[in-house]
Order: C-alpha cells, then structure tokens, then sequence
C-alpha cells in the first residue's frame, strides 16, 4: 500500500550549483548526498516538511537523467511513493495494465528498494515505488 509521497525527483545538469540554490534561495539544508552507480547518477537531498527533494545529477551521457536533460531540460523528473509491499505494490500496477519499467525492484539510493512505472501507462508522469531495505 501507498503510505504517502516519498520524493520528487528534480533532474540538475549541476549537483553543486543546484545545492548552492536549494540552500541559499529556498534555505533548505541538504542531508546527503550519493551516488548511484546502477542508475549513473549522482543525488543530493533536502527535506521539505516531511517530503524529500531528490536532485539528479549524470555521470555517464548514457543514463536515464542524461537523457531526460538532454530532451527535456532540468526540471522534475519523477514522482516517488514510499510503499509498505513494493512487491505487491508492483503486482497491482500490473494487473491494472500499468507497463512497468522494473518488473523486480532494483537497489536505490538511501538504502531503498526501487522500481518505475513507464510514464506512457501513468498519464505521462514517471513513478517510482520505493521502500527501505
């Protein structure tokens, strides 16, 4: 089951410039940062009452937040829900017809489990199911 909106996931062409923004603009404080050799992306993030903000960064011109920049420009690039079951979660996405991306969960960053929905069966919004390991 869904237990509420865990992240957005914002994609950066720069991780440092982007942190100096979120920190001195918005006076958020970023708590981690890491990176995420499966997915070729480097993260930062902040909380905003209880909501994470997930910065993306490439380090590879192959990688899916690469891509995204390349075709959509910085911006929010997915919508993340923290899941208790992210097995059964995804085992209802797919019965309801839902294409997924990851038909297994993948190891995220955090210390999370994750796997995506395909925007084209989401209405054009890229989902992400997370949970903690």
């Amino acid at each position: 089951m869904i237990q509420q909106i865990d992240h957005l996931g914002i994609a950066v062409k720069d991780l440092k410039e982007s942190i100096e923004y979120y920190e001195t603009a918005l006076g958020l404080h970023c708590h981690g940062q890491e990176e995420v050799e499966s997915q070729k992306v480097k993260t930062a993030f902040f909380d905003a009452g209880g909501v994470h903000i997930e910065l993306l960064e490439p380090t590879s011109e192959d990688s899916p937040i690469a891509k995204f920049l390349e075709k959509n420009g910085e911006g929010i690039h997915h919508i993340a829900y923290r899941v208790d079951d992210i097995d059964g979660q995804l085992k209802k996405a797919s019965d309801a017809g839902v294409r997924l991306i990851h038909e297994t969960p993948i190891d995220g960053a955090a210390n999370k489990l994750v796997a995506f929905l395909h925007p084209k069966s989401t209405h054009g919004v890229l989902t992400e199911f997370c949970q903690s390991k």
